[in-house]
């Protein structure tokens, strides 16, 4: 039977599939990857620490605290969602930028406000397109 080309664009991943995603990886390694796409400043901000400490925590010189790796998580989680339809620029300034979905508060600044939720929920939107 012959294998047939599908046209249809790359979907997202459900939630369900990030999380479990997120989950299978350590903080340190959720750090690096992060650090590759979003940058360690960028980082820094969601996390609420200093650009040092991110760049020890991704070179595994040092573990992130309990609050600090549930922030990686979530902003993981969130890069997961859209990764398959976005590229990392487009998603580095997601986090970046001011979201109608967040009253107009950023991704990074939500997260580091521990605002998890609002953040999943603004990362689903923009993948579905609102």
């Amino acid at each position: 039977m012959a294998r047939t080309t599908s046209t249809i664009a790359p979907t997202a991943r459900t939630t369900d599939a990030a999380h479990r995603d997120t989950l299978r990886i350590g903080p340190q390694e959720i750090a690096r990857i992060l650090k590759r796409h979003l940058g360690a400043k960028l980082l820094a901000l969601l996390a609420g620490v200093e650009t040092r400490t991110v760049n020890r925590w991704a070179a595994s010189q040092d573990k992130p605290r309990d609050e600090h790796a549930a922030r990686l998580r979530i902003a993981y989680q969130a890069f997961l969602i859209m990764e398959p339809v976005e590229a990392a620029p487009t998603i580095r300034a997601w986090f970046m930028g001011m979201n109608p979905q967040l009253d107009d508060v950023s991704p990074a600044e939500a997260v580091a406000e521990d605002q998890f939720r609002e953040v999943l929920s603004a990362a689903r939107a923009f993948v579905a397109g609102g």
